[in-house]
């Protein structure tokens, strides 16, 4: 076995963050998707033979170098439309980004503290424990399931994974392919080379075997006739009572030549006021829209009669029916915790449409037509398993979000990029609906079908077909995988307590014995 080079703490405090940053590298919009595997080798290497003690600064570090390429266009929203001072909202955004970085500081102890000792610690238990600590960010703290490695693999052979065990799985893959290749470079053995050789050929194989499977097939030779109205308002006009009607007349302008589609979709809260005082204006629309069958979906806030709550939703009219609400809300962005203490410090902590409430768990599709729509707005599209829930009984997957809040970042393209997967994992075709870019039509393939620019007003016609049946992942969700890491590791633990650490322990007084 290769002995590997001692590492001074300059060079891990310049290696760590540049491993971290790879996977930002690997995914939208730069697509480098081998940056991804190399960060995986990078990682293991800067693990292989450290304390737990040291770990813990190494994974920090790592974590720092992928939220802080990944996710600092956080940046956006303070500064620009939180009204936070250049150097608070540069505070704010290092807090947050050092924050997320303690997962991968906890990560990378528990690895070397619990896993690296046992047999395949490396080799199976640094993917494997990969793939519950993407889980596990998935809902801690309400969870940011952001930057997932799979993310990266929408276009590789992996892709033929993703219906089968979706983006955990694929992170799986990925992960593994990275200590295949790490253990075959510090490796002087032919047999052991040969062995990750086939481990990383049957992945990748396996991937490009599955991906011509066509899972789920199309309902009807019909397919919908859809059309997406991204009306690029500014962020700053949103909210002023000035732009209330300029923005209602910009909608109705631009929705009336669209009548005769069999959907409209608008984006999040494209209505800047409550469903309840915009009955005035949807009520006109509505009836246009049921006399051609065509059914209009627009996002709108929602508060029910003699009720102080909130929400952000999605409702149909016309020739549909339903309101959805928002069930995964974005902290600060829609909700302020602690808000008895954070409310009136800064502009960040007031920001227009911050007093939301989530809604039910269990919500009903929305209905265009005889068509079931499972709508998720903006960040909730992000969670896979939620997602795999509202996909069971739906016809059409939609989610509508509004990315001004982030700018010319790549926030927005990474979003478009989760979107994808998403439709991908569950075999349906995706409509995407935004304020200002980029709105799209995703195949049950993941493929974007159609698309607009970013930052100009625009108007997507196109067609999505209709599917039945359902892959497995669509069936089982992240079961399967999630709970399979854990079993996995949990055996080889049982093992190592059984049998590997009382022969170690065997060996080692043989030794003294013999000394």
């Amino acid at each position: 076995m290769r002995s590997t080079p001692g590492l001074t703490p300059l060079s891990i405090l310049l290696l760590a963050p540049l491993a971290g940053a790879l996977i930002t590298l690997s995914l939208a919009p730069f697509d480098l998707w081998p940056g991804g595997i190399a960060s995986c080798i990078l990682y293991a290497w800067l693990l292989c033979s450290c304390s737990a003690r040291q770990a813990l600064w190494r994974g920090w570090l790592y974590g720092l170098g992928m939220f802080g390429s990944g996710v600092s266009w956080v940046y956006v929203s303070i500064h620009v439309y939180g009204h936070a001072s250049v150097p608070l909202a540069m505070l704010l955004t290092a807090v947050f980004c050092a924050g997320l970085a303690l997962l991968q500081a906890l990560f990378a102890w528990c690895y070397v503290r619990f896993v690296r000792p046992l047999p395949g610690g490396m080799l199976m238990g640094f993917p494997l424990l990969w793939v519950l600590f993407e889980w596990l960010r998935s809902w801690l703290l309400t969870g940011f399931p952001w930057l997932y490695l799979g993310y990266a693999h929408l276009d590789t052979w992996l892709a033929g994974w993703a219906p089968v065990v979706g983006v955990f799985g694929l992170s799986f893959t990925c992960a593994l392919t990275g200590t295949c290749l790490f253990l075959a470079w510090r490796s002087r053995q032919l047999i052991a080379c040969a062995t990750y050789a086939v481990i990383i050929a049957t992945l990748w194989g396996g991937g490009a075997v599955l991906r011509p499977i066509q899972w789920v097939a199309a309902a009807s030779a019909t397919p919908l006739r859809v059309a997406i109205y991204q009306p690029d308002v500014p962020q700053e006009h949103k909210w002023d009572p000035a732009w209330y009607r300029p923005i209602l007349r910009q909608l109705r302008q631009a929705s009336q030549p669209l009548l005769g589609h069999d959907i409209i979709i608008w984006p999040e809260a494209a209505i800047p006021g409550y469903y309840q005082r915009a009955q005035g204006f949807l009520e006109p629309l509505a009836e246009q829209a049921a006399v051609t069958d065509t059914t209009l979906i627009t996002g709108i806030a929602y508060r029910p009669q003699s009720s102080d709550t909130y929400y952000n939703s999605a409702v149909a009219v016309g020739h549909g029916s339903g309101v959805y609400h928002k069930q995964r809300l974005v902290p600060f962005g829609e909700y302020v915790p602690l808000q008895g203490l954070l409310r009136g410090l800064i502009a960040f902590f007031d920001l227009p449409m911050s007093s939301f409430s989530p809604g039910p768990h269990k919500q009903t599709a929305l209905r265009a037509g005889a068509y079931r729509v499972a709508p998720f707005i903006c960040y909730e599209i992000v969670y896979p398993e939620q997602v795999a829930r509202g996909a069971v009984d739906a016809d059409v997957l939609l989610t509508i979000s509004n990315d001004s809040w982030f700018g010319d970042s790549i926030g927005p393209l990474q979003h478009l990029q989760i979107a994808r997967m998403r439709a991908l994992e569950n075999g349906r075709y995706l409509l995407r609906g935004t304020n200002n870019g980029v709105s799209a039509i995703i195949d049950h393939r993941g493929q974007v079908v159609a698309s607009t620019p970013q930052f100009v007003e625009a108007t997507l016609s196109g067609r999505a077909q209709v599917m039945m049946g359902s892959t497995p992942f669509g069936s089982f969700g992240t079961t399967p995988v999630v709970a399979g890491s854990g079993i996995a590791l949990l055996l080889m633990s049982l093992l190592y307590v059984a049998f590997w650490r009382d022969a170690r322990q065997g060996e080692f007084s043989r030794r003294r014995t013999a000394e």
